[in-house]
């Protein structure tokens, strides 16, 4: 029995924002898309947020209790090495990413969150 539209959506918003960062992973990975590209193109279908910036900065404030699962995180968000990543959050405030589209930032920021992290975007 397949599942209808409106059944996947109410279990969507039953999960927890780190359960849906892990279903999200599960489908890049099982078909090979980066779900970063369809966000980025949603607002363009609702004409835009005109008023917004184009470009931000992602910026860590706190690491919170689980700065080990934080670290990972900025080590799988910024690219570098595991040393590099934690020496950037030793060192709070720190910018993890720059000039980056606000859709972008709030995936992101909704990561970090999940994590633990307190997260500013400018």
């Amino acid at each position: 029995m397949a599942l209808s539209k409106d059944d996947i959506i109410k279990a969507l918003e039953e999960m927890k924002l780190s359960e849906l960062n892990d279903l999200v992973k599960a489908i890049e990975d099982h078909f090979g898309v980066v779900a970063a590209a369809a966000v980025a193109a949603a607002p363009a279908a609702d004409g835009g947020a005109a008023a917004g910036p184009s470009e931000v900065d992602i910026i860590l404030t706190e690491a919170g209790a689980s700065k080990v699962a934080v670290i990972k995180l900025v080590k799988e968000i910024t690219g570098q090495e595991l040393m590099a990543a934690k020496a950037l959050v030793d060192k709070l405030p720190a910018t993890i990413k720059s000039k980056v589209k606000p859709e972008e930032a709030e995936e992101i920021k909704g990561q970090l969150v999940a994590a633990g992290a307190s997260v500013e975007l400018k």
